[in-house]
Order: C-alpha cells, then structure tokens, then sequence
C-alpha cells in the first residue's frame, strides 16, 4: 500500500508494522518514510528536521508539501538549494526578503507559480513578480494584500481573457481549488469590509469565513450572487434558521464538506420532509437525512430516476421491509449494495444473499 502512495492514517501504520511512528520514521525503507512523513501531521519538528536531512528526495518532497510542521528556520536556506522540495517550500514557508528574491531571480516557471502563491510575500517580490507573463502567476499575484485595486483588476482581466481565448492554463488557474487569499481573514475588520464590494469572488468568499462580521456585512453575503459565497457565509455560528432552509432548499448541501449545513444547530430539522416535494433532486435527497422519514415519502424517493436517491432509500433507519425487498432488485447495483448492507435486512434475508454469493 505504501508503495503505491495510498493514504493510510499513522496509527493504522503503527498497527501494520508493529512499530510507533518514533521507529517508523526511519525505516530502511523509503516509501514507509514517506508514508509517515505524509500520515503524521502533528510530528515535532525535530521529526520533520529529520525528514527533511533524509537521502531520499521523495521522502524530504512529501515533508514539505503540507504547511504544517513546516521548516525551522535553520533549515530554510538548504531547502532553497533542494530541488526535491524548492517548490513545495517556495508555496508556503514565510521566508526573508532577501531569500525570496533568490528564489524569484531563476528562470524556474514552476517556482515562480509557487512563489506567487505565497501568503508572506513582501511588497518588492510581488513588484518582481508582476512583469512575468504567466496566469497562474498573476492570478497568485493579483490575491496579494500587496496589490491595489486597479492592478488586481488588471491582473484578472489578462487571465479572464487569456481563458476567453482558450488557454488551458489561464482556466486551469481561475478554477483551480486554492485557499484563496487567507490573509484577508486576519487583517483589520475595517480593511476587510472594503472587500465586500469586490467584484472577485474568491475574496468575497474568504470573507465570508470570519467570524467576527457585522450583521449588515452577513445579510449581504447571505445575498452575494456567487454560491461559493452563501455557502461559505452559512457556516458561521449564528447563522439565522431561514438563511440556512433558504440556502439546502434552493441548491441542495455539500456532503464532501463537514458539517453539513442541515447539521448546523440552527437549522430548522422539523421541515427536512418538507423537502421530498422540492423540484430539484439534490434537494429531495436531503429529506433523507430525517431519520423518521415517513415511509410514504420513502417510497415516493425509490421510485426517482436518479439512483443516488435511490440509494439514500436503500440505507434509511426507517424502510420497511417490503420497501428494502423491491430494492434489492434495483437496476443499479450500488442501490442493491445498499439495501443488502441496511442494519433492519431480516437475517434470514442476509444469510440467502451470502450465499447466493458463495460467502
């Protein structure tokens, strides 16, 4: 597994080897280097200086490519003239001025990229920064606190067009998931509110993660006309019942990001099964997430045409069995996987599917 860089969490490596993570991290192998250095988030940084002494590039490579631990100031400079973890660092670690302007003086495309993404950049390395005639580049300029209105604007009109055009990478680095410019979130409140006028959402969207916001500033990020932003907004504390219905109701939830929003304790649970009669399916499916669904508007919910409704049926807590009957017959075997693996399949039913299957 660890050959083949797939994520295994740092207990479960300390389970499979036998070994606490204190041993594992020198292994005579690299990949189960590289695997710790990937799984242990929280290593002190006498572990991350080991990692980053390591002889193997893709070892001290995965080291560096989170933020955190990050790299002790001592070894900063080596890091620089590692071309195994240049970029990785150039991305995150808060260098010197004088430090990122070794690392912006090359001709190194890639560096240049990761440099413009850097949240600690100094003023004269964006200047440094703004004549080189990439999009990655100037988008990751243009988040800069160091920018003014007018070049920012400038800076996303070029990549804007570039992608009108056609360019592959001027889209991929308008869409590219970035954090986006996170300083915004610990600048002065005054400083921030100039920001809910601006016309780029992803700024807009860091906004929308503070904490500390007037309520006049909430009402109109719960209006802002980008999703991205509403979404972001509602995940505040105190965010009113209605702003939470309004928002699952019209566009459904994100289930890759938790909580979900029909988890957030002011969101009004009662009205769940309201949304079985909703037009879009997104929304429907979020009736689901009532435990006490009633069976009718189960049975309504089996027959949709789309499957992943039909598998949010397959492993409710209140089927019924006649219901989970029809859906072990479904056309869509992950329906049937579903209903197969629902706690309420009467064992004998259980035990004709295992062995139907030979299990």
């Amino acid at each position: 597994m660890v050959e083949r860089e797939v994520s295994i969490g740092i207990d479960a490596l300390e389970e499979a080897y036998g070994r606490p993570r204190t041993a594992l991290v020198g292994a005579p192998s690299p990949s189960l280097r590289a695997a710790v250095a990937r799984a242990w988030y929280d290593r002190p940084l006498a572990v991350q200086a080991a990692l980053l002494a390591d002889p193997d590039p893709k070892v001290r490579a995965t080291a560096t490519e989170p933020e955190r631990p990050g790299v002790p100031p001592e070894w900063r400079d080596r890091c620089l003239a590692d071309p195994a973890v240049r970029v990785n660092v150039a991305r995150h670690v808060p260098f010197t001025a004088e430090q990122f302007g070794r690392l912006v003086q090359g001709g190194d495309l890639e560096v240049h990229r990761a440099v413009a993404e850097n949240p600690h950049l100094p003023a004269e390395t964006v200047a440094r920064l703004l004549h080189i005639d990439d999009p990655h580049v100037r988008v990751g300029v243009a988040r800069s606190r160091h920018v003014d209105g007018e070049t920012r604007d400038r800076l996303y009109a070029l990549v804007e067009a570039e992608r009108a055009a056609g360019d592959i990478e001027a889209e991929i680095a308008l869409t590219w998931n970035s954090p986006g410019p996170t300083w915004l979130r610990e600048a002065p409140l005054h400083e921030r509110l100039t920001y809910l006028d601006c016309p780029h959402t992803e700024f807009r969207r860091a906004l929308a993660f503070c904490r500390d916001l007037p309520e006049e500033a909430w009402r109109r990020l719960d209006d802002d006309p980008e999703l991205a932003v509403r979404r972001a907004a509602a995940r505040r504390p105190d965010t009113p019942p209605d702003v939470l219905e309004r928002l699952v109701r019209a566009h459904g939830d994100v289930f890759h990001i938790r909580p979900l929003h029909v988890d957030h304790p002011n969101f009004p649970r009662h009205l769940l099964r309201t949304f079985t009669d909703e037009p879009t399916p997104n929304a429907r499916y979020l009736a689901l997430q009532d435990p006490e669904l009633p069976v009718p508007d189960l049975h309504r919910l089996a027959t949709a045409a789309e499957p992943f409704l039909r598998r949010g049926v397959a492993r409710h807590p209140n089927i019924t069995a006649t219901l989970l009957e029809d859906l072990l017959s479904d056309p869509d075997p992950q329906v049937t996987d579903e209903a197969a693996a629902n706690a309420t399949l009467p064992p004998p039913r259980m035990y004709r599917i295992l062995d139907a299957a030979g299990l």
